[in-house]
């Protein structure tokens, strides 16, 4: 009998590591400025440094099958407690210009396989108002607001008639079926100069780290980080000292995960030299180079994020894409 019980305990045990444990890393990209490369990619990872993409490389999701613009860019990806996903991405063809995207894709999944999606375009949603005259919504990311309970949405906007003459960032919530966008964009923070490329996570302590690119003319363009307590109160932030990135090149999109077994990861794209950088800090202030992967070959990942996935998860992937 004991041993009968302890066998039964022995396989509930692995049948909930295997369902439950994240073990793995799932990175979600696009992978250049063609608009066969404006699609969304996936690569899988175990230690969150070293990739290999999925379905050999080729997109896995049709950007003409989500988007008005026919392409995306910038998808960042994030788990509900409840345990579904949400993306959100930049309905956009840079073909086209770099102003020249006017709204954004949401989409949310139960399986990381099958995606239900919806676009917002500013224009429309929007008319009758300074946001109808954006000229570019670039970047958004979602993060659950722990004071309300509710998705909130962040971006950053530039519009043609001078009422946003730079881009600067703002959030609004999204609905509660996570198809669209509930009210006016408020202001999330005022650099005074261009930013983009906003990624929020919280640490363990509570505290969050707002990490963003700087975008001005003729200067450095890198990584700034605030601290916070609230999301809503950018008059009590902190703005640290100096670059985040550990390279002189210009950098953007950066991404921001916890890493298995404890620690982040900081990594952002060095798009004029050709190359991902992948950086390692135990606090979050520190941060210390770990690798470079070059954007040729199957994997050529451009501004994305990353989340940690369990067995099932992986297999589940496998079973649909292969490697």
């Amino acid at each position: 009998m004991k041993n009968c019980v302890l066998l039964i305990s022995l396989l509930l045990a692995l049948c909930t590591t295997d369902a439950g444990a994240r073990n793995k890393y799932l990175f979600v990209y696009f992978t250049g400025n063609d608009p066969v490369q404006e699609q969304i990619s996936y690569a899988v990872s175990d230690d969150g440094f070293n990739y290999t993409p999925l379905n050999g490389g080729k997109p896995v999701i049709a950007s003409d099958s989500i988007a008005l613009t026919g392409c995306v860019r910038d998808p960042h990806i994030m788990r509900t407690p409840d345990g579904d996903y949400l993306m959100v991405a930049t309905d956009m063809r840079s073909s086209l210009g770099w102003a020249s995207n006017r709204g954004m894709v949401l989409m949310k999944s139960r399986d990381l396989v099958y995606w239900q999606h919806h676009t917002v375009h500013f224009p429309e949603k929007y008319k009758g108002t300074n946001f109808a005259n954006v000229t570019r919504v670039w970047a958004p990311q979602t993060i659950l607001d722990s004071a309300t309970g509710r998705y909130m949405v962040y971006f950053s906007l530039l519009t043609n008639d001078g009422t946003i003459p730079y881009d600067r960032v703002y959030w609004a919530y999204a609905n509660d079926t996570f198809t669209d966008l509930e009210g006016a964009p408020q202001v999330l923070f005022d650099f005074k100069a261009p930013a983009i490329d906003t990624d929020i996570v919280q640490d363990k302590d509570g505290i969050y780290h707002l990490f963003f690119k700087t975008e001005q003319e003729g200067a450095h363009k890198g990584i700034r980080q605030y601290t916070f307590t609230d999301l809503h109160r950018p008059d009590t932030w902190t703005l640290h000292d100096g670059f985040c990135e550990q390279t002189k090149d210009n950098v953007e999109g950066a991404g921001v995960f916890p890493l298995i077994g404890g620690g982040w990861c900081l990594m952002y794209d060095c798009y004029t030299s050709g190359h991902y950088q992948f950086t390692r800090s135990a606090d979050l202030n520190t941060f210390h180079w770990v690798a470079d992967t070059r954007t040729t070959g199957a994997f050529t990942p451009r501004h994305g994020t990353v989340i940690q996935i369990t067995p099932k998860e992986y297999r589940r992937l496998i079973k649909a894409f292969g490697k």
